[in-house]
């Protein structure tokens, strides 16, 4: 059996794709990641517009969409950890959302 090492780097994004149902992270160290949007309620129910709104923070360590007022972690992609908002928050959000419209 191999050791472990001694240090795993966090994981960064270099570039991203969005779909009507995925989003795809490409990593500076050579990995893609997708999951599905329906993890993350915010860009699902967003506008293309909204979605392609978007800009990296940190150093790639996360993505943040200031329309949706959504931000994700790189590493919550990487180790598939869907949106922890609150079933109240979404509705909360969605309403406030038919309003503006």
């Amino acid at each position: 059996m191999s050791p472990l090492p001694k240090r795993v780097d966090a994981p960064h994004a270099a570039s991203l794709k969005i779909t009507d149902d995925t989003l795809t992270v490409d990593l500076l160290d050579g990995r893609s990641v997708s999951i599905p949007l329906e993890w993350y309620p915010r860009l699902l129910h967003a506008q293309v517009a909204e979605r392609e709104h978007w800009r990296f923070i940190g150093n790639g360590d996360g993505i943040r969409w200031p329309d949706l007022d959504e931000d994700i972690s790189v590493e919550a992609i990487v180790f598939g950890i869907p949106s922890r908002e609150g079933r109240q928050s979404r509705r909360n959000w969605l309403d406030e959302r038919k309003h503006v419209r």
